[in-house]
């Protein structure tokens, strides 16, 4: 099911286009998809993006939200200074660790699991790039901003359905 989003990411990097960040909602059952453009201004994709999407999601019924996007990231020998660095710097981006990423979300019914990959050179061109295969792993930590995006499940009601 994500498997050609991810293939289609990789193509548009590789053709030295930059990712937009962008949701898919969908319902397995209806086998629809809708695609939410992810609002980047002023760095607010958590609150404003976050609501869209649970919109989009509670008008199709979803059952899964896959987000793509790219991000700023720290090698990893460097991630338990992540509070430091963002103290020295402001940012991860403005630090000199940056690592270009591209990170994928997948929230299902069952669960979230999360991959997130660096960006690399393609060849010698410097805006061509591409990255590895994503290696998703169940993620469980987060509950609130960019995640609980899916609406809640509606229970069949245990009563006649009779009203007096």
């Amino acid at each position: 099911m994500i498997a050609p989003l991810v293939d289609r990411a990789r193509v548009l990097l590789e053709e030295g286009e930059s990712l937009r960040p962008i949701a898919f909602v969908g319902s397995t059952a209806m086998g629809s998809i809708s695609v939410v453009v992810l609002s980047t201004a002023g760095g607010d994709v958590q609150s404003a993006s976050a609501e869209q999407v649970r919109r989009a999601a509670y008008r199709e019924g979803a059952d899964f939200v896959f987000t793509i996007m790219e991000a700023w990231g720290l090698p990893p020998e460097k991630a338990g200074k992540y509070q430091a660095i963002l103290d020295q710097y402001g940012s991860i981006e403005a630090s000199p660790y940056a690592v270009d990423l591209v990170s994928f979300a997948l929230e299902t019914r069952e669960g979230s699991w999360v991959a997130q990959v660096e960006v690399k050179p393609k060849g010698i061109s410097k805006r061509k790039k591409t990255f590895d295969e994503p290696r998703f792993h169940l993620f469980s930590e987060s509950t609130e901003g960019f995640a609980a995006l899916l609406p809640p499940t509606v229970e069949p009601s245990q009563g006649s359905g009779t009203l007096h």
